[in-house]
């Protein structure tokens, strides 16, 4: 695994690390009147993935750096009141929080398995 992967892994970590305690936000505030729901957008993620894709027709989506490296946290302006009191729905968040969960755990197992990997070629194989 190259070097820009892990940085790829860690950064979807990251992503992962707020995105929860966003989603966590979201979820206890369920019953605060007029709280408007946040979420991350990952733009500067998904540009940087994108960064080292080559354009082979003038029709491709253009890419470059990322204005700001770090994610951003936006309010849902929504005006549906999902849950009665604001626009937070607690079955929607669950959800995300679970996809959540699976996304950080596979960055975090590929990230381990390639220090691992590392480790056993120090030390020499099965040897």
């Amino acid at each position: 695994m190259a070097a820009s992967s892990i940085k790829l892994l860690e950064n979807l970590i990251n992503y992962c690390s707020l995105k929860n305690k966003i989603i966590s936000k979201n979820i206890a505030n369920v019953g605060t009147h007029n709280y408007n729901r946040e979420d991350v957008e990952f733009k500067s993620m998904l540009i940087e993935l994108n960064s080292s894709a080559k354009v082979t027709n003038e029709k491709h989506i253009k890419t470059g750096p990322a204005e700001n490296p770090y994610y951003e946290v936006s309010k849902d302006k929504e005006d549906e009141m999902l849950s009665g009191i604001n626009n937070v729905d607690i079955d929607n968040e669950m959800a995300e929080l679970a996809e959540n969960t699976l996304l950080f755990k596979f960055a975090s197992r590929k990230i381990g398995d390639y220090y691992r990997n590392i480790q056993n070629v120090i030390k020499g194989g099965s040897r």
